[in-house]
C-alpha cells in the first residue's frame, strides 16, 4: 500500500501530475487493505438502547480485509479521502435494520455479487482517489485517473432503469446496501460510478459533496424532484448541515429564495455567510406536545414567522429530510399547490400529517432518493466549475471514523465531516490553483465551525 501512496504523492507539485499517476498501473495491488467495518456478530450489541444512546465508536472498527477481485465493468480505486453520511450512522447503530440483510440479498443475485455477502461490511458512500485497476469492458477510465465516486450501484438489466436509473429494481446505495465502501484505503465500484475529481479541491474536499450534493440536486433542481425555478421560496430544514448546505447553494444559484431553518445562532450565521438572508432558529419551537400529539398552534406560529420573513409568501417548496419530527409542519406551511420533497427521515420514518392541508390545498409530496447517473454527473460538474462548493467542516484520520460518525449522530457538526483514508494530511491533491484562489473563501467557509 505504501508503494501506491508514494506513487500518488509523486504527483504533488509535479508539472504533469497525470503522467506521474499513470505509474500506479505497474504497481501490484495488495492482498488486503484497511477498511472501516461493522461486524455481523455484533448486530445485536445495542439491543434495548434508545437510538440516541447507540454509539458508533463501539461498532465501527478499522481492520484488514481481503482485496476483492475486480470484475467486469468494475474499478478498484485507491481512496485518498472519504466522508461520513447519515447512512453510515444508520449502519453503525444497526437501524432501522442491520445492513447485513442487504448484503445477503445482493449476494444471491449472481456470482459476481456473491462477493458482497460477508460477515463484515466495509462502509462508506463517498470517495475521492485514484483508479488502480479496471475490469473487462471498461473503456472510459484507466489506472491513474483522479476520480470521485457517486454512490448509485445499479445493474441496468431491467427496462425500468433506463429512463431513470433510480427506478431500476436492482438499484442500491454503494457502501450501504453493498460492500467494499469508501471509508477504506481501497474501494470497489462499478466503473459508471466514477466521475472526474474537481481539480481545484483537495482529496478530502472533493470526497465530501458526492452523496449529499447529488441528493440535493435531484430533490430541488431535477424534473424528478421539485423542479425549482427562479423566484421560488424554498424552506430548507437543517440548512447548515450536510444535505441542507448544498440545498441552500442550489437555491441561491437558481434564483430562488431560501428560508433556512437551523438550531443555533452559530448555524444561522453559516447560512448568512453562504448568502442566505432569511433564517429561522427552530430551537424555540416544539412541534410535538408528546410522542403521540403534534402541536398545531406551533405549526401556525412557525408559518407566521415564515411569512414575516418573506413578505407574506408561503414556501413553494419544502426541502424535507428530518422526517417524523418536522413533516407535519412541513405539509402545513407549504403554499397552496406547493411541493414537499422528502428523503432520509433522520428523526424517524413514520410521518404523520393532517391530510386536509395536503388534499384541500392541492399540495404534492415527492419522494426523492439519491440521484440517477445523469443527475450525479451534473451535480459534480457544478462542483468542478466552482459554482457549488464543498461544506467540509472537519476531517478525521481513518482510525477515528467512529468519532466522526458519532459527531454526525449527535448533530455536533456543521456541513460535512470528512475522513482521510490514504491521504497522510489535509490539503493534498489540488491541481488547479488558479480556480481554487478564486473560491478559497467559499471552499473554507465551513472549516472548523
Amino acid at each position: 500500500m505504501q508503494h501506491i501512496l508514494d506513487a500518488i504523492m509523486q504527483a504533488e507539485g509535479a508539472a504533469d501530475p497525470a503522467a506521474e499517476l499513470r505509474a500506479v498501473a505497474g504497481l501490484p495491488v495488495p492482498d488486503s487493505y484497511r477498511g472501516v467495518v461493522v461486524r455481523a456478530g455484533e448486530a445485536g450489541m445495542f439491543d434495548g438502547l434508545a437510538t440516541r444512546d447507540k454509539d458508533p465508536r463501539a461498532s465501527l472498527h478499522v481492520q484488514e480485509v481481503p482485496t476483492p477481485e475486480v470484475g467486469p465493468g468494475e474499478a478498484l480505486i485507491a481512496v485518498m479521502g472519504s466522508a461520513v453520511n447519515y447512512n453510515t450512522v444508520w449502519t453503525s447503530i444497526f437501524e432501522p435494520v442491520s445492513t447485513f440483510g442487504f448484503l445477503q440479498r445482493y449476494g444471491r443475485l449472481n456470482s459476481l455479487s456473491k462477493r458482497h455477502d460477508l460477515p463484515y461490511h466495509v462502509v462508506g458512500s463517498d470517495a475521492a482517489g485514484v483508479v488502480l485497476r479496471v475490469g473487462p469492458g471498461v473503456s472510459k477510465w484507466q489506472p491513474g485517473d483522479e476520480v470521485v465516486a457517486h454512490c448509485l450501484n445499479v445493474e441496468l438489466e431491467d427496462a425500468a432503469g433506463h429512463d431513470d436509473t433510480m427506478l431500476d429494481p436492482q438499484q442500491r446505495i454503494w457502501g450501504f446496501e453493498t460492500n467494499y465502501g469508501g471509508l477504506a484505503e481501497l474501494a470497489l465500484v462499478k466503473a459508471n460510478q466514477l466521475m472526474p475529481k474537481p481539480a481545484h479541491l483537495s482529496w478530502e474536499e472533493a470526497a465530501c459533496p458526492g452523496l449529499v450534493n447529488s441528493t440535493a440536486y435531484r430533490q430541488l433542481v431535477s424534473h424528478h424532484g421539485a423542479r425549482m425555478k427562479q423566484g421560488d421560496t424554498v424552506l430548507i430544514w437543517g440548512a447548515s448541515g450536510g444535505l441542507g448546505s448544498y440545498a441552500v447553494q442550489f437555491a441561491l444559484n437558481g434564483g430562488a429564495t431560501p428560508v433556512c431553518v437551523v438550531s443555533s445562532p452559530q448555524k444561522a450565521q453559516l447560512c448568512r455567510d453562504m448568502g442566505a438572508e432569511l433564517v429561522i432558529d427552530r430551537s424555540g419551537y416544539r412541534f410535538w406536545k408528546d410522542e403521540q400529539t403534534q402541536d398545531t398552534a406551533e405549526w401556525r406560529r412557525f408559518g407566521a414567522e415564515i411569512r414575516a420573513l418573506t413578505g407574506g409568501e408561503d414556501p413553494d417548496i419544502v426541502f424535507e429530510h428530518p422526517g417524523r419530527e418536522t413533516f407535519g409542519v412541513s405539509v402545513f406551511v407549504a403554499k397552496r399547490g406547493g411541493t414537499i420533497v422528502t428523503c432520509a427521515s433522520t428523526s424517524g420514518y413514520m410521518h404523520q400529517y393532517d391530510n386536509r392541508y395536503l388534499w384541500m390545498n392541492l399540495k404534492r409530496i415527492v419522494g426523492s432518493h439519491f440521484a440517477n447517473y445523469r443527475e450525479a454527473w451534473e451535480a459534480n460538474r457544478l462542483i468542478a466549475r466552482g459554482r457549488i462548493h464543498p461544506t467540509l467542516s472537519r476531517a478525521y484520520p481513518l482510525e477515528q471514523t467512529g468519532q466522526a460518525a458519532y459527531d454526525v449522530h449527535r448533530n455536533a457538526h456543521q456541513g460535512k465531516v470528512g475522513v482521510l483514508c490514504l491521504a497522510p494530511r489535509e490539503g493534498l491533491g489540488v491541481r488547479d490553483q488558479r480556480l481554487r484562489a478564486r473560491h478559497e473563501a467559499a471552499i473554507n467557509r465551513f472549516r472548523n465551525r
